[in-house]
C-alpha cells in the first residue's frame, strides 16, 4: 500500500471527455492514495481533508495519464534487418520469401529461442517503452504457430509484467499466419484451437486476436476462432482490412470485438458498424510507414460515426520495427491527419478501452494512479516533437 501523496504545482491533461481540450486543468493538484487517484482538480478547490497530506511539487510540469500501447508483437526471436536492406535494393516479396525471409524467418527464430532468451530480448524493448511514460502494454503471441512456442511466448509476456513496473495484457494470436506447407483449416483445428485451450487453462490469455486477410485467414476461419474464444469467456480483437477489404471489420463488429486494428481499407459502412458495436479502431502508422502504403485509414469517417480511435506502435520485427509510442503519435498526426489531442486520447483513454480496461486512461478519481510527468509546456508537444523524449518521471500505481 502506497502512502498518501498530494501532487501540486502542475497542469493536468486529464483526458476526460467533456472537459474542454485535453480535459486540461491549470494550477491543478492530484491526490493519490492506495495506488489510486483520490481527487483531481484546481488546487484552489482542494478539499480540506487533503490539505495536510505530504506534498510533492512538480514545478508547473504537465501530467497526463501514463501512456498505453494497445498493440504490440513485442516478444519474438531474431530481427529482419537484412530484409530491410533487400527491399531497399529492390527485392520483392517473393524474392525475400524464397530467401527464407518474411514471417517464416521470425517464426523460425522464435521457435529456436528458449524462454530466457525471449525474455532477455523483450525486457530491453519494454524498458524503452517505460522510459517514454508507458504504463500498460499489450503483447501478442503469433510467432510460434505451434502449441509449445505460442505458450512460451505468452509465458514470457506474463513474466515481463512480474519483472517490470508495467501492466501487461496478453493476446493469443495463434491465427496469425498459416505455417508453410499446411492447410489453413487443418491448422486452425489441429494447432490453433488446441493451443488456445491450453493457454487459457494456464491463465495466459486476456484476449484472442487474429489476422483476417487474403494472405492469412478468411472471415469464416476467424469466426471459428472467435466462437471458441466466446465459449471460453474471452474478448476478441482483430487485424482487419490492412491490405484489402474482405470483411474483417464487419466480423469484428459482429462479435463485439474490443478493437479492429489497421483498418486502412475500411469504409463508411465499417465505421458505422464499429460505432454501433462500441469497437475501437486501432491505427498503426508504423506498419503504414514501413510498408510504404498509400491507403490511409478512413479517419474522417470514424470521426463522423463516433468511432473511438486508438494509436499503437504495432512493434514487430517485420512490418513495424517501431519501439516508440511517442513517435507513433507523431506519425498518426503526420500520416493520418489526427489532431495531437486525438493522438493523446488514442494512447490513453481510447487505448485503455481497446484493451477492455476501465480503470485507467484518464486522470479521474477512482482510477489507477498511472501518470506521466512531462517537461513540456503544452500537451501538443508530445505529438509534435520527433525523436525526443520529454518524460520527467512516471508514476505507476501511485509509485514513482
Amino acid at each position: 500500500m502506497t502512502a498518501p501523496l498530494l501532487l501540486t504545482d502542475l497542469c493536468a491533461a486529464t483526458m476526460s471527455p467533456g472537459g474542454g481540450a485535453y480535459g486540461l486543468v491549470d494550477g491543478a493538484a492530484i491526490a493519490i492514495e492506495g495506488g489510486a487517484i483520490r481527487w483531481v482538480g484546481a488546487a484552489c478547490d482542494l478539499p480540506g481533508d487533503l490539505a495536510g497530506w505530504p506534498r510533492r511539487s512538480l514545478d508547473g510540469r504537465l501530467v497526463t495519464p501514463a501512456l498505453i500501447d494497445c498493440h504490440t508483437h513485442l516478444v519474438h526471436g531474431g530481427n529482419r534487418a537484412r530484409e530491410f536492406e533487400m527491399r531497399l535494393e529492390g527485392a520483392g516479396y517473393e524474392e525475400i520469401a524464397r530467401a527464407g525471409g518474411g514471417i517464416v524467418s521470425t517464426v523460425s527464430a522464435t521457435r529456436a529461442e528458449d524462454e530466457a532468451g525471449l525474455l532477455r530480448a523483450a525486457l530491453g524493448r519494454v524498458d524503452a517503452f517505460i522510459a517514454e511514460g508507458v504504463g500498460t502494454i499489450e503483447i501478442k503471441s503469433g510467432y510460434g504457430l505451434d502449441h509449445d512456442t505460442e505458450l512460451r511466448m505468452l509465458r514470457v509476456a506474463r513474466r515481463i509484467g512480474e519483472m517490470r513496473p508495467v501492466t501487461v495484457v496478453t493476446s493469443f494470436l495463434g491465427a496469425h499466419a498459416v505455417p508453410g506447407g499446411e492447410d489453413a483449416d487443418s491448422y486452425i483445428d489441429e494447432t490453433c484451437l488446441p493451443a488456445l485451450e491450453a493457454a487459457h487453462a494456464e491463465g495466459l490469455v486476456d484476449a484472442v486476436d487474429g489476422f483476417c486477410e487474403g494472405i492469412a485467414f478468411d472471415t469464416a476461419q476467424i469466426a471459428r476462432v472467435f466462437d471458441r474464444a466466446r465459449a471460453l469467456g474471452l474478448p476478441v480483437k482483430l487485424h482487419a482490412e490492412q491490405l484489402s477489404h474482405i470483411g474483417g471489420t464487419a466480423l469484428a463488429a459482429r462479435y463485439g470485438a474490443l478493437s479492429a486494428d489497421h483498418v486502412e481499407y475500411a469504409g463508411d459502412a465499417d465505421a458505422a458498424a464499429l460505432a454501433q458495436a462500441g469497437t475501437v479502431a486501432v491505427l498503426l502508422p508504423g506498419a503504414f510507414y514501413t510498408l510504404r502504403e498509400t491507403q490511409a485509414p478512413p479517419v474522417q469517417a470514424f470521426r463522423e460515426a463516433g468511432v473511438a480511435m486508438a494509436v499503437a506502435t504495432d512493434l514487430n520485427p517485420g512490418s513495424s520495427p517501431l519501439g516508440s509510442l511517442l513517435l507513433a503519435m507523431n506519425m498518426a498526426c503526420t500520416l493520418f491527419r489526427l489532431t495531437p489531442e486525438e493522438a493523446l486520447a488514442g494512447t490513453t483513454r481510447h487505448a485503455a478501452r481497446a484493451l477492455g480496461l476501465a480503470d485507467r486512461g484518464e486522470i479521474r478519481a477512482g482510477l489507477r494512479a498511472d501518470l506521466a510527468v512531462w517537461d513540456v509546456e503544452t500537451p501538443a508537444e508530445l505529438a509534435y516533437r520527433i525523436g525526443t523524449n520529454p518524460l520527467y518521471t512516471r508514476i505507476f500505481g501511485g509509485q514513482a
